[in-house]
């Protein structure tokens, strides 16, 4: 589905909520461009520019790259894209960001996936992980074709040490406290709308409508 009118979006989820897939279908579905703050750093690093040695000193010291850094890429890469509709990824991360970002783009709609904390956690104790490339299949829901072995490569899959029920709790928390600020700066905006449930399945329908709406 395409539309005339640009539509800028974020999409805000935490770990396990499903949120990749989400995305993959609004970006297909709608012909938005999917901007991943991740990607974008992988890419400078991977291209040696500047943005890119600084991460990648930040990261091998195994620090978090300074939101100055992170902004800068994001608002740069969203400055060049004026006449495209794009679904923001990973970008904002704290409320300072979220401001930065208004100031610059005007944003229509932030899309936040809510799925119970118990629910992401049974989700991701039964996930395996191809570490190369980052595919990532579910025990139950999403097989691999062949069990323990990557549908694209052939090469084994594991499980990632940090995917236990008390790590990964951890991190759920360490998120809800950073993407609550966040949430009410967008609710405060009058562009955030949140949808609730236990499985992609059961929210993309909701989240499909409501994007239909917009854009039609």
């Amino acid at each position: 589905m395409t539309s005339g009118k640009l539509f800028r979006a974020i999409i805000m989820g935490a770990p396990g909520s499903g949120k990749g897939t989400v995305s993959s279908r609004i970006v297909h579905g709608f012909n938005l461009k999917h901007i991943s703050s991740g990607d974008l750093l992988r890419w400078n690093i991977a291209r040696g520019t500047e943005l890119g040695r600084v991460a990648e000193k930040y990261i091998k010291e195994g620090k978090l790259v300074p939101d100055i850094y992170i902004t800068k890429c994001i608002l740069s890469e969203l400055e060049q894209i004026k006449t495209q509709s794009w679904l923001l990824d990973g970008f904002p991360r704290t409320r300072e960001q979220a401001d930065d970002l208004w100031q610059q783009e005007r944003i229509d709609s932030v899309i936040n996936l809510e799925v119970p904390f118990d629910v992401i956690i049974e989700r991701i104790e039964s996930r395996l992980v191809h570490l190369p490339s980052g595919r990532v299949y579910n025990r139950g829901f999403n097989d691999p074709k062949t069990p323990g072995r990557d549908d694209v490569t052939g090469e084994p899959l594991s499980q990632r040490p940090d995917d236990n029920p008390v790590a990964v709790r951890k991190r759920l928390e360490i998120y809800d406290a950073c993407a609550k600020p966040i949430n009410e700066y967008f609710d405060q905006k009058g562009v955030l709308t949140t949808f609730k449930g236990s499985a992609t399945d059961e929210i993309w329908p909701h989240v499909k409508k409501y994007l239909e709406t917009k854009l039609s």
